[in-house]
């Protein structure tokens, strides 16, 4: 599990994935602060490492990143870590567009071809 601090390549996003699921990343980010966490196998022991870094639950959203894919399959907005109604997301989807909005900006910043 990490923090990124800077971009990261999609090879080395493979060869990550190649340690897990094999084709797929799970991924959390913070879209207020602007962090993504990476490479753990469930988004929960993800959520805990930005919130124990500082976080706030509220800001923190579960997706992944299918290494193989290309344009809107390369992000997917699917965690448990996203069931909030409380929060207006009853879904394990991201609902809220400000929030996918932020996720693939962080997403784009992050990894680089």
């Amino acid at each position: 599990m990490q923090i990124i601090q800077h971009p990261i390549s999609r090879e080395d996003l493979k060869r990550i994935a190649e340690n897990t699921f094999g084709d797929m990343v799970k991924c959390v980010a913070d879209v207020r602060r602007n962090l993504i966490a990476i490479d753990a196998e469930l988004h929960a022991d993800l959520e805990r490492l930005l919130l124990e870094d500082g976080s706030a639950q509220e800001n923190l959203w579960g997706f992944n990143l299918w290494v193989e894919e290309e344009g809107e399959d390369f992000v997917e907005f699917d965690s448990l870590i996203n069931i909030r109604a409380w929060q207006g997301n009853p879904s394990r989807d991201v609902l809220n567009i400000e929030a996918r909005e932020a996720i693939k900006s962080l997403v784009a910043q992050f990894v680089s071809e």
